[in-house]
């Protein structure tokens, strides 16, 4: 009878609680979204197994000793994962729009005020009975609203790791949601004449130019923000393996093998972090609530910054691209391009849009150095 008792004891069934039942649901919701609704499929789909992985009572999965306690340690703590990411991401990056358009990198800048607007909305949430950020943790909170999914985990990881698998949830959830959330924020913020507006086409921008480009942004950033060089010089390095046209073969897997590679353990060891006692709480829902705050609060003020612009340029800016300002490379900037195509057939603002869209990315790298900066130590 012992031995039937002791037998009994160790299986999932005498040892599961609600909440991690609770949280299993959660796991297999990110599934679902990544496998039927197509939502950020790369990092949600080992995201979501990742919570049913540490949710499974006695398994051990997170613990010492277990898979998903080494990935974490290993590549997320550490902030490794996240810099990989940054440098693919850079691979696979085309700046020509932003060099042959300056301009536009106010729009990446201004895209970034949500992050901002938020830090002080995570630090009034404290009056809400059950939520306690400090200004850390509400630093970690507010990157969301770049719409950097790398960026967010990487700061979430140095200034609230305790918070990082709900950040990291809102920030990709977020990033899925953009063609939802961005459009009925981009109409109501713009004329349909506004919205017609067409641009003039790109001047070709040369090779001397594109390699220099990574080179400057990365001297620049040491100059001035020295804490924003982890993610910034990772992204520049990737960037100017892809234009300096003599490491195809490094380009080649920092685009593919690399980023792949890394995006499932990332997303696994993120996953570890949604167990039950540290994702079922009150601070969860004002997480996700001031997330999506940031990320509306961003894409308007990337569309008003694009507005003021157009009123004082020589050539006319359609406010639309402001809207790209946001890190969602390239969804974004396809999301500004639909919307101007509603307005006017033959108007193609997707080139134009990238120029704010790969502004965000580095803006948000900036807004992560800032951040650090005044609150990391």
């Amino acid at each position: 009878m012992e031995s039937l008792y002791t037998l009994w004891m160790s299986t999932g069934l005498a040892n599961f609680q609600s909440g991690q039942v609770v949280m299993m649901l959660v796991g297999c919701g990110l599934l679902y979204l990544a496998i039927a609704r197509n939502f950020e499929p790369l990092l949600l789909l080992p995201m979501g197994f990742g919570a049913i992985l540490t949710n499974i009572p006695i398994a051990g999965f997170s613990e010492i000793g277990g898979l998903l306690h080494y990935i974490y340690y290993a590549g997320i703590d550490t902030g490794i994962f996240p810099l990989i990411i940054f440098m693919g991401v850079g691979a696979m990056t085309d700046f020509g729009a932003l060099i042959a358009n300056p301009k536009t990198l106010l729009l990446g800048a201004s895209a970034q005020f949500g992050i901002f607007a938020t830090l002080f909305g995570a630090i009034a949430l404290n009056m809400v009975p059950g939520i306690e950020f400090t200004l850390k943790d509400a630093s970690a909170i507010a990157i969301i609203g770049g719409a950097d999914g790398p960026t967010a985990i990487f700061l979430a990881s140095k200034l609230a790791p305790e918070l990082l698998g709900a950040i990291a949830v809102a920030a990709y959830s977020y990033m899925a949601l953009v063609p939802i959330i961005q459009p009925p924020i981009m109409k109501a913020l713009t004329s349909k004449e506004e919205r017609k507006i067409e641009m003039a086409q790109l001047r070709p921008v040369t090779k001397i130019e594109k390699v220099i480009f990574p080179l400057g942004v990365l001297l620049m950033t040491i100059f001035f923000l020295p804490a924003a060089t982890p993610l910034v010089g990772m992204f520049c390095l990737g960037n100017l393996m892809r234009e300096s046209g003599v490491v195809d073969r490094l380009s080649s897997t920092a685009q593919n093998e690399l980023i792949n590679i890394t995006t499932i353990f990332l997303g696994l060891g993120v996953g570890s972090k949604l167990s039950a006692e540290a994702f079922l709480n009150v601070e969860t829902l004002g997480i996700l609530g001031l997330g999506a705050v940031a990320f509306s609060i961003g894409t308007a003020s990337g569309v008003l910054m694009a507005k003021l612009m157009n009123k004082f340029s020589k050539d006319p800016i359609n406010p639309l691209i402001g809207a790209a300002g946001v890190s969602a490379v390239p969804m974004a900037a396809r999301v500004a391009n639909k919307v101007g195509l509603e307005a006017n057939p033959h108007n193609f603002l997707l080139m134009h849009a990238m120029g704010p869209n790969v502004a965000g990315v580095l803006g948000s790298a900036v807004a992560a150095g800032i951040l650090l900066a005044l609150v990391g130590g």
